[in-house]
Order: C-alpha cells, then sequence, then structure tokens
C-alpha cells in the first residue's frame, strides 16, 4: 500500500508600507494595512473558500477516504480572523472533518530557527496553543518553508513533535528515495517525510505552462504518474502552496476541477490509499538516518537559505533583527507593543523580497514582491528596524533593570494596530501586491514558489 500525502501551505504575510529613511513615523505606522486586507480578502475568495469546499466534497464523495494537511501561519490566522472570518472557519470545518491534519509552524512564518533557537521555541509554543483551540492539538511540524537541519530537527524533536516534514532536494538524498520516510541525524523519535519535488511542482508549477510538453495536465494522467512510482516508494509527499488553486494559478486553468477529480482517480488503484503526515509516521518505521548537515529548504533552485540570506542586504537585515532580541524582550515588560512589531518584522517574507536572484528564480521573487526593485525593499525594512529599535532606547533608557525578572516570551499583535496589540476576537476564527496584475512565473523545472 502506497501514501498519497497532500500537504498545503497557508501564509499571508503582514507588508510594509513603503518607507524611506526620511519618513516620520507616527506610534509605528509600518504596516500596509489596506493592501494586507485587499490581499486576504482577494486570496479568500479565489483560493480559500473555493478551495475548502472541494476538499470537504472530497472527503464525503469518498466516504472519508481522502485525507489531506495544512500549516496555517499564525499572520494569515490572525488576518483572517480579522477581516475574512467566514474563510478560516471553512478551515475550522475541514479539521471537524476528522480527515484533515493541522500541522505547527513558528508563529511569524520567520528564520528563527537560523536566527534565535530561543526565539524559535517562544513562536512554536505561540503557534501551538493558536492551532490548538482552532483545529486541534498538533503533532506534526513543518518549519518555515520546510527549512530543517540536523540541529533543527532536535529542537523539534525536544517540543515534543512526533513528525516533521522537509524537502526531497538531490544533494541531500544522492541516490536515496524520498518516498520512504527517515529519521533525522542526532534524533531517537522524530520522523521525516519529505517532498517528492518533482510531482509537486507539476501541480504548483507546471500545471498552466502551455509550453510544458505534458499541457494540458489531465487528473487522470497525474494518477497514473502516481500509480507508476518505482520502488521502495512508501508514500508520496505532494507539498505545495495553497493559494496555488485559484490564486497563482486561476480557476480558468482548469485545475480547481484538476483537484475535484483527482482524489476518486487515485483511489481506483486498490494499492494507493490518502494519508495525513501523522498517520504515514505512526504506521511506518524510518528506513534509516539521514544526515542534513547544512540547512535545506524547499526555495528555488538551491533548495538553501539563499533565497532569504544570499546577499549582503538580507544579511544585514536578519542580523539587525536579531541582534535587537534581548533589549526588545526587556523593553516589552512596559511595552509589549515592541515585541509584537519586532516578531511581524521577523517574518520571512521581508528579507525574501530582497533577493538579486537571477533567471527563474527572480521571475518567482518578482511575482511576490510589492517592491519595484530589491533595494527598496532593503530601504523599507531597515527603516523600520531602526524606528523600532530608537522606540526601544527610548523605553530602555527610562527603565531601570529589575535584576532576576524572566521575560515571558509569548505573545503577538497584529500590526493594523499600530499603537498596541490587538485584542483577540471572539468566534471560532483568522498575494501579491495590486501593482501589475502580474502572472505566475510557470517555467521552472523545479523548485517552488514563495509568498
Amino acid at each position: 500500500m502506497i501514501d498519497v500525502v497532500f500537504y498545503f501551505q497557508v501564509h499571508q504575510p503582514y507588508r510594509l508600507r513603503k518607507l524611506r529613511p526620511h519618513d516620520k513615523l507616527r506610534r509605528m505606522d509600518y504596516w500596509d494595512t489596506p493592501l494586507n486586507k485587499l490581499v486576504a480578502e482577494r486570496v479568500a475568495e479565489r483560493c480559500y473558500v473555493p478551495m475548502n469546499k472541494l476538499l470537504l466534497d472530497a472527503i464525503e464523495r469518498t466516504d472519508g477516504q481522502f485525507r489531506c494537511s495544512f500549516s496555517l501561519s499564525g499572520t494569515v490566522i490572525r488576518q483572517l480572523r480579522d477581516w475574512v472570518p467566514e474563510a478560516l472557519d471553512t478551515f475550522v470545518a475541514l479539521a471537524e472533518s476528522g480527515n484533515v491534519e493541522f500541522l505547527c509552524e513558528t508563529s511569524q512564518h520567520g528564520l528563527a530557527a537560523v536566527g534565535d533557537l530561543d526565539e524559535f521555541e517562544a513562536q512554536v509554543e505561540i503557534q501551538r496553543k493558536t492551532v490548538t483551540e482552532l483545529f486541534g492539538a498538533p503533532t506534526t511540524f513543518r518549519n518555515t518553508e520546510l527549512i530543517m537541519s540536523n540541529e533543527i530537527c532536535e529542537k523539534v524533536e525536544e517540543l515534543g513533535f512526533d513528525c516533521m516534514l522537509g524537502e526531497g532536494a538531490d544533494r541531500l538524498l544522492d541516490w536515496r528515495s524520498p518516498q520512504v520516510p527517515y529519521r533525522p541525524k542526532g534524533c531517537e523519535r522524530l520522523k521525516l517525510l519529505l517532498r517528492s519535488y518533482s510531482l509537486s511542482d507539476d501541480i504548483a508549477f507546471r500545471f498552466s505552462n502551455q509550453k510544458w510538453p505534458s499541457y494540458p495536465l489531465f487528473a487522470d494522467t497525474f494518477a497514473e504518474w502516481l500509480h507508476d512510482v518505482p520502488p521502495p516508494a512508501q508514500f508520496v509527499g505532494l507539498f505545495m502552496d495553497y493559494e496555488t488553486f485559484g490564486e497563482h494559478q486561476n480557476e480558468q486553468t482548469g485545475i480547481l476541477d484538476f483537484m475535484r477529480h483527482l482524489p476518486e482517480l487515485v483511489l481506483e488503484n486498490k494499492s494507493f490509499r490518502f494519508r495525513t503526515p501523522a498517520q504515514v509516521c505512526s504506521e511506518r518505521e524510518a528506513v534509516q538516518e539521514l544526515n542534513i548537515d547544512v540547512p535545506v529548504s524547499w526555495a528555488d533552485e538551491e533548495r538553501n537559505l539563499s533565497a532569504w540570506l544570499g546577499n549582503p542586504m538580507q544579511n544585514a537585515v536578519h542580523d539587525a533583527l536579531y541582534a535587537m532580541r534581548d533589549d526588545v524582550l526587556l523593553a516589552s515588560e512596559k511595552r509589549p507593543d515592541l515585541l509584537a512589531h519586532w516578531r511581524e518584522l521577523t517574518t520571512s517574507d521581508h528579507v525574501y523580497y530582497i533577493a538579486t536572484k537571477h533567471h527563474s528564480d527572480a521571475e518567482v521573487h518578482d511575482y511576490f514582491s510589492p517592491y519595484d526593485h530589491p533595494h527598496a525593499a532593503f530601504v523599507t525594512v531597515m527603516t523600520a528596524i531602526d524606528d523600532l529599535r530608537a522606540q526601544v532606547q527610548k523605553v530602555l533608557a527610562k527603565k531601570t533593570p529589575q535584576k532576576g525578572v524572566i521575560v515571558p516570551a509569548s505573545g503577538t499583535a497584529t500590526p493594523s494596530d499600530s499603537s498596541k496589540p490587538n485584542p483577540k476576537k471572539s468566534g471560532k476564527v483568522a498575494a501579491i501586491s495590486p501593482k501589475a496584475p502580474k502572472q505566475a512565473p510557470t517555467n521552472k523545472a523545479s523548485g517552488r514558489r514563495k509568498k
């Protein structure tokens, strides 16, 4: 029996206003709230609501045989709760079906795993609480952009997770298959499920590419490709951005109809079934140890950290942010909003927009960026960092440090309120710049999109 494992990543960042060093910022008004609200509403209408209904229908039509999994970043949950609560309700309905697993990640969709492991742990605990309240306690973890290393995996295991998702990069696996569970080096319990990137990208990237030799891709054809996976395959990890469906590739491409028909076609072969990551990890053993001595991600051709930390500007932003953490935590005793804004600045999208890539990778970065140029993104985020640093120093200048005080690392806020954390609203519930319209890149041979 071979398990088909669908995993969908749902994320939207809080984009910054276009800032310049000479701007007079008042009350830390960094965030482009109109744009963020516009994108959240648009993607909910085009993707989240219709696709969630489609998946619920698939569960019903297959008598519960169809299963899948999601991870919603803390930022998109807060946006949906504030601006499109009916869309968040549809994710809750998927959880209540009992056929959909919701994973844990960091609350800010950031690079804390490579910036500060204490901050990483704090954000994981914030997100674990959020996911538990909305969807149920998570047992599977996925890090931002599937970033993983031996050290990160050990930390994830320490935090109590049983299963983790990763990228089946060729340079990591060499001759080995991505379609069997592994045990990360240094871990005793954690199992690692890897993405089958070629099959995943046939849907996420190439589906609407009219120059692709396999265009148009029909559901029965893709089901046959799945049925033909060679031994020793135990599962097939189909991991992708959820916005693939209806946003990056609009409904007119046929991608929603493709997903509507795929489950039943896969199940025609009795040797195949749908499973969630937690089910695979509980039912199958790790076949061998995997040494991830250099960080691996699912972004760009290199599948490393270069999408976010590949040039001096990106590294300058990353270093400046995490150098502030101790001061921000201390100042947050009097001003919790400082910690909230700092955490929103750690979202990986802000450094992703500063990438200076070439060829097809550059097309993907440009597609998602609300800026005209990476240098404009750099100036904007550094202006916000400098202003936040000044605010922190003002607080510390008035504060006499108290020995033995433990500063809680939890707490975050929606940046649409620039002066204080946004109080949690009641109820079950929580893209792209409007410049353009941009057309999603479809000619990449491998790799995947990033928000």
